[in-house]
Formats: structure tokens, C-alpha cells, sequence
């Protein structure tokens, strides 16, 4: 059933607002604070998110918002009944505090534990992905369907380096090289919601990832689904954005992608052990 069409468009506004808070400031001098060693947050993201949780609690009071900035105190994670709204007010901050115009607004709405829509916005390209579960995925209003690509030596595949790829560098680049060994192409853009909608969009053929935040994933994970796309975590198993590992893929590449993780770990496993 599809949700009410206030919902939707609240969610289409939220994350255009958020782009042009985003493009307004872009390019200027950032106030720029580091929740990690490599992990950053700029003015910029606590305003964009601040503006999302007033434009909720005005419209629709008894709704919670999980985010990547501020108190979470209300949104309890995963598994809920009610309305949440999972939002990462710019996923690719890296990018964006250095220029790179590749990052985006990601907002997905969660109704009794389920993503039912999920919005994505580009400000800088003006592209906005959009996914209703049942009810399809668009770009700007057009719809999208993944790729067609059946094999990996002929695929184009994107991943992302988790914040603590220095402990985890092995792991990591080691899994890449394992994929750049079989695939046409391996791109890594620091963007997961992008990323994700690229490969809604048919550009990339596949996308994987660990150890991301609900907010990375939730909304990008339907428009995949609703393009007609296939999400699992890395082993195979059901996705949810709370678990952190990822998997996505036009569905015809997903057991050969699979197959490569799988060998991977086979191998680093047996290494360790001589």
C-alpha cells in the first residue's frame, strides 16, 4: 500500500532543502570538527540535520528521527513500531569539506520497522532518486532500473573504506584487489547513498561495503530494491541498514559478487591459520 502522499513529499523536501544548504555553502571556509581520526563533521551537517528534525517535529509530532549528528535519545535503533525517519544530513562529508563535489542528502521514512520510502538528492548534478516500496524508483521522475551486466569481467563496481580502514587495511584493500582481479572496473567515490543510487540507476553494476550507519544505507537500499536490484548483507543473508555490511547489485552478479567475498574470506581465513 502506498504511504500517504504527504509523507513522500516531505521527504522530497527535505533532502532539496538540504542540497541547497549544501550548494550555499560549498567551497567556502568550513568549520570543520573530527568525531573520528579520519571521520568528519562540518557546520554545514548539523545544520542540514537541525533543519530535517524541525521540518518533522512540526508536520508530524508523534514521528522520531534517527541521525547522524544530533541526540538519537528518541529514536531507539531498529525493530520499532511507528514512524522514523533515518537521515544523514550530507553522506560524504570528506568530500564536501574538501571540495569534491560528490555527496548528497539521504532520507529514508520507516514505518513499523520496515523502509517504505526513501529520497536521495544530489544537488550538485540536481539529480533526486526516489524509491516507494511497491510503487517503483525514479530519477527526477523518470523511472530506473538497474543494469543488465551478467558477468563481472564486464562490470563496472564501486566500494567504500570504512573509518577504521587503518586498523582494518588488510581486511579492506584486500577485498578490493579481490574484486579488481575479476571485474572490468572497482571505483570508490565516498559516497554510499550515491553509490547505491548509481547502481539503481544502472551506472554501476555493483556495490559493496561494511561497516556503515543505518543512515549511509537505509533510503539507497529501497531505490536498489524498487529498480529492481538485489540487497543482502555480505554473506548472503537479509540486508537491514542496522547490521552495517552491504551487498548490492543488479541481482544477476550477486552470487559471482558473492562467490569473490566468499573466497576471500576462505583465503585470508586459511592464511591465518598457517
Amino acid at each position: 500500500m502506498a504511504v500517504a502522499p504527504a509523507l513522500l513529499q516531505t521527504a522530497i523536501e527535505i533532502v532539496v532543502r538540504a542540497g541547497a544548504i549544501q550548494t550555499a555553502q560549498f567551497g567556502r571556509t568550513l568549520e570543520i570538527g573530527k568525531k573520528g581520526p579520519i571521520d568528519l563533521v562540518t557546520q554545514v551537517d548539523v545544520a542540514v540535520e537541525r533543519m530535517c528534525r524541525e521540518t518533522i517535529a512540526a508536520r508530524f509530532p508523534d514521528h522520531t528521527v534517527l541521525a547522524e549528528e544530533l541526540s538519537n535519545a528518541a529514536a531507539d535503533a531498529g525493530g520499532r513500531r511507528g514512524h522514523r525517519w533515518i537521515f544523514d544530513p550530507i553522506d560524504g562529508t570528506v568530500n564536501f569539506a574538501h571540495g569534491l563535489p560528490i555527496f548528497c542528502a539521504s532520507l529514508a521514512l520507516e514505518i513499523d520497522g520496515r523502509m517504505e520510502v526513501g529520497a536521495v538528492y544530489d544537488p550538485t548534478r540536481e539529480e533526486l532518486f526516489v524509491g516507494e516500496r511497491g510503487a517503483g524508483a525514479r530519477l527526477n521522475g523518470a523511472p530506473l532500473t538497474v543494469s543488465a551486466e551478467a558477468g563481472l569481467l564486464d562490470a563496472m563496481l564501486c566500494t567504500g573504506f570504512p573509518y577504521d580502514v587503518h586498523e582494518t587495511v588488510d581486511e579492506v584493500v584486500g577485498l578490493f584487489g579481490a574484486f579488481v582481479r575479476r571485474a572490468r572496473a572497482v571505483r570508490r567515490l565516498g559516497s554510499a547513498a550515491l553509490d547505491l543510487c548509481y547502481v539503481a540507476a544502472g551506472r554501476f553494476d555493483g556495490f559493496w561495503e561494511q561497516r556503515l550507519h543505518p543512515w549511509d544505507t537505509a533510503a539507497a537500499a529501497l531505490i536498489v530494491e524498487e529498480a529492481g536490484g538485489r540487497v543482502t548483507d555480505l554473506r548472503g543473508g537479509p540486508f537491514t541498514p542496522f547490521d552495517g555490511d552491504i551487498l548490492a547489485s543488479n541481482g544477476r552478479l550477486h552470487e559471482q559478487m558473492l562467490g569473490v567475498i566468499r573466497q576471500f574470506a576462505a583465503d585470508r581465513s586459511r592464511h591465518r591459520t598457517h
